[in-house]
């Protein structure tokens, strides 16, 4: 907190207590993912860039809601009876300063946009700041009815007139106001209502009795969306998507297909990493300049350095780190891996908890073989090593510097610097018994 007198605080109030019962699903509506994170993830991570103090309204027995807002304070609303009444619940953080509301279920708000909100409601003389937006189809939203820059009132579509149908302004639901004049607001709000439920945006209306100056700060659709269906959560999931994408781009990354490209919110991709067609990253992976991410890949929990070639069709599995100028190629499998510099592993292999020193080889159909059914065990491979094609590797193993592994061999000992390993049966050829097996076999099948 700074020692400033002029020193404002801002607390935004997240509600996030709905059920997901419109979308069908056991899972709260708060933890539907988007980019690979919950919704209220993401509207904490915005909130945390502009409000001094965050804490988050949940409904009874929702540890999980709970958890994903940590290390926020949460607060029960043990009866779901509207908006306002949930953001009451929160009324002893407000504090001093200003308070927002916003919505677990508007998780795209940007940070930009929470911060147009502050400084509207900080101008002199306007009382309460709200978020509306002018959608592509207004349909069912409520509408904002202004009358010279100012917000006269709030009217929901069942109660509007043809000529208020009209307005294509529409309410976002979002209010930011000074934390006495929100918490007076909210104790009056009644519910003198079909549902008999406590509304939010009623605190407009008593705003506006109080000759309070309450002013509409426009935000595009795409940030300001409702997600309450499978389908909003696909828009939305696209939304964020094209976002992402363009933020990657701005900074310097070639998508070749960015429509087919899909980030999570976290994705570090620097500059001149170049990312082909239909690459899906998970959370938590970061991708250093110059990288090539080629086409089909499937990155989470990773790290791939300077120069490094994934793909097509690798895929990057959690606790992985890939170094610099390292080859990784199609239908290449690693978790839990560490490989070193300039270390190749390019085809149909399977890299499990396991360290490959640098400028390796690692031939076509290799099996790490990490589990024994109850326990992971560690693969060591050391450097300029070169494991032939269809070998497998049954850790716990350690491989020396420059040693070879002839193909086909099984190693379950360990191997010491510069030696050769062959762990195969001996060949037999016996002449001529190949086409007589054969020959036989042709005359069983014509004989019935």
């Amino acid at each position: 907190m700074t020692s400033d007198p002029a020193f404002r605080p801002a607390t935004a109030v997240l509600l996030a207590a709905g059920l997901g019962t419109r979308m069908k699903s056991s899972r709260p509506k708060a933890l539907q993912h988007l980019a690979g994170g919950p919704m209220l993830a993401h509207l904490l991570r915005n909130a945390a860039e502009v409000f001094d103090r965050l804490v988050v309204v949940i409904g009874p027995e929702m540890a999980d809601v709970a958890e994903v807002a940590a290390p926020y304070p949460v607060v029960i609303q043990h009866e779901r009876l509207g908006t306002a009444h949930a953001a009451l619940q929160a009324a002893q953080w407000f504090g001093d300063g200003d308070v927002a509301v916003l919505y677990a279920d508007n998780p795209l708000i940007s940070a930009q946009t929470l911060t147009a909100l502050l400084e509207e409601r900080r101008k002199p003389d306007v009382g309460l700041a709200l978020l509306a937006m002018r959608p592509a189809d207004p349909a069912r939203y409520g509408r904002v009815v202004t009358n010279a820059g100012n917000v006269e009132r709030i009217v929901e579509w069942s109660d509007a007139t043809p000529e208020e149908r009209a307005i294509d302004l529409c309410n976002a639901g979002v209010l930011c106001a000074d934390a006495a004049d929100f918490r007076r607001w909210l104790e009056a709000v009644g519910n003198d209502n079909a549902k008999g439920e406590f509304y939010l945006t009623d605190v407009v209306d008593l705003a506006v009795a109080e000759h309070a100056q309450v002013r509409a700060v426009e935000a595009a659709e795409d940030e300001l969306r409702g997600v309450n269906s499978r389908s909003e959560l696909a828009q939305a999931e696209a939304a964020l998507q094209k976002r992402l994408r363009q933020n990657a781009m701005d900074n310097g990354v070639t998508l070749v297909a960015p429509e087919t490209v899909f980030l999570a919110t976290d994705t570090q991709l620097a500059a001149d990493v170049l990312v082909e067609p239909n690459v899906v990253f998970g959370p938590g992976v970061v991708v250093h300049e110059g990288a090539v991410i080629r086409a089909f890949s499937h990155l989470e929990g990773c790290e791939v350095h300077s120069g490094a070639v994934i793909g097509p069709y690798a895929r990057l599995r959690p606790e992985t780190t890939i170094g610099a100028s390292a080859r990784i190629g199609n239908f290449v499998e690693l978790k839990s891996a560490e490989l070193g510099a300039g270390v190749k592993v390019n085809h149909l292999s399977y890299i499990g908890n396991a360290q490959v020193g640098a400028h390796s080889n690692i031939g076509a159909g290799t099996i790490v073989c990490n589990y024994d059914g109850v326990f992971k065990h560690t693969t060591s491979i050391g450097k300029n090593t070169f494991v032939g094609s269809n070998s497998v590797l049954v850790a716990p193993v350690e491989i020396g510097d420059n040693a070879l592994i002839a193909a086909g061999s099984t190693i379950t000992n360990n191997v010491p610097q510069d030696a050769l390993a062959l762990g195969r049966a001996r060949q037999t050829t016996k002449p001529e018994r190949g086409k007589l097996f054969k020959d036989a076999l042709k005359a069983k099948k014509e004989n019935g």
